[in-house]
């Protein structure tokens, strides 16, 4: 190979690289808009119809979210699975192949569901699964579109320890009712054995975030030191919210010091 062929390869190397880096780029960038318009700042995250992954990724911002890709076509879902896991995001990041009318997800889950290709899904389905306060976008035209669902009115608040000020432990939801599912399953699965309190020791909630206390230290022994925190299991559009209270993805933890 004489210099000047060796000169043209590397160059065209250069070319290729930046062609990629753009893509990227471009990609990175939906994502971004996508999260700014929604202002979902946290938990469960699916975009339907996630062709070859490059927009999902992007999607994945931070340790507060989880998203899940569905896509009809095999190749495409193969080839996000690798590129994915070619950004070590696999896991936090997953997709799956989905040609169903029905969502493989329980009522009131989803914190934003992003849509360019809805497939057999009706509009219905979408909303059905999206949690109260979830976003919709949806691409038409080549260009992005929101819809909120709304917060039910009979969603009531737990704000204090007896319910409200007036200290009067009797919600005014009319919602709830007998317990019919698991919403989800967020850990620790165990707690620790305590001889004088719990190891969730407080709950509240307000605006569609659930905070409690917590000891996560050693189960080994009640002897060992405490690790109390407070969490925040929340779905609203918050940059403090942690957890989603109907999808259990938590996105803010804080240590809390407990006088022995």
């Amino acid at each position: 190979m004489n210099t000047r062929t060796l000169f043209t390869v590397v160059i065209a190397c250069f070319v290729l690289l930046g062609f990629v880096s753009v893509g990227r780029g471009a990609e990175s960038k939906t994502a971004g808009e996508l999260l700014a318009l929604s202002g979902v700042r946290g938990g469960l995250v699916v975009h339907l119809g996630c062709g070859g992954g490059e927009v999902i990724a992007g999607l994945c911002a931070g340790d507060g979210f989880v998203v899940h890709g569905l896509d009809a076509d095999a190749v495409n879902v193969a080839a996000a699975r690798k590129h994915i896991k070619s950004l070590g995001l696999y896991g936090r990041v997953s997709v799956r192949r989905w040609d169903e009318a029905t969502l493989p997800y329980i009522d009131n889950m989803v914190n934003l569901v992003v849509c360019e290709d809805a497939g057999k899904v009706p509009a219905g389905e979408i909303m059905r699964v999206l949690a109260p306060g979830g976003t919709l976008c949806v691409k038409k035209g080549g260009a992005w579109t929101k819809t909120l669902k709304p917060r039910p009115a009979e969603i009531d608040e737990w704000t204090h320890y007896m319910h409200d000020p007036s200290n009067n432990a009797v919600a005014h939801d009319t919602v709830i009712g007998p317990v019919r599912r698991l919403q989800w399953d967020g850990g620790p699965k165990w707690t620790r054995s305590h001889e004088k309190m719990g190891g969730v020791s407080a709950m509240v909630s307000s605006g569609g975030r659930m905070f409690y206390i917590i000891d996560e230290g050693p189960m080994a022994s009640i002897q060992l030191p405490p690790k109390w925190r407070q969490l925040d299991r929340g779905h609203r559009a918050d940059p403090t919210a942690a957890q989603v209270a109907s999808g259990g993805t938590r996105r803010v933890q804080r240590r809390c010091f407990v006088e022995a």
